[in-house]
């Protein structure tokens, strides 16, 4: 469990520090389009199951690697700026919980959203959290 822990901590650095460099780090805190409607699958190779980003309005949804969260979210398209709020979840015991755990803490932390093509990635201020590809 250790070692699968610091993967995920290690990975999520890397694309950190990789995506920094990029193009997208230079649009945070900008204008960016709507994410209404939209799906969307992590891009990080994780043990199990794939954690998704459902978006209806302002709720979301979707899977943690185990369990299903539901919650809401404040979307400002003017600024980018990104709040997930009143996050639950169903409560089932599974191999990788330490995925799950580390991207629900990340849900709750992001402030800041980016979108790139069909790549979402959500920040803390600067610092790149989780990255998504968008999902049929």
């Amino acid at each position: 469990m250790k070692n699968l822990f610091l993967s995920v901590c290690t990975a999520a650095v890397l694309v950190s520090c990789g995506a920094m460099g990029g193009s997208s780090a230079s649009k945070v805190g900008k204008a960016q389009p709507s994410l209404a409607g939209t799906k969307w699958a992590l891009a990080d190779n994780v043990k199990g199951k794939i954690p998704t980003l459902n978006i209806e309005g302002e709720k979301i949804s979707g899977n943690a690697g185990c369990n299903n969260y539901f919650g809401t979210a404040a979307m400002d398209t003017s600024t980018g700026n990104f709040a997930a709020g009143q996050l639950g979840s169903t409560r089932m015991a599974c191999d990788n919980m330490s995925v799950e755990k580390n991207f629900m803490d990340m849900m709750g932390k992001a402030n800041k959203y980016v979108v790139t093509g069909n790549v979402l990635e959500l920040y803390k201020d600067n610092l790149l959290l989780l990255k998504f590809n968008k999902a049929e």
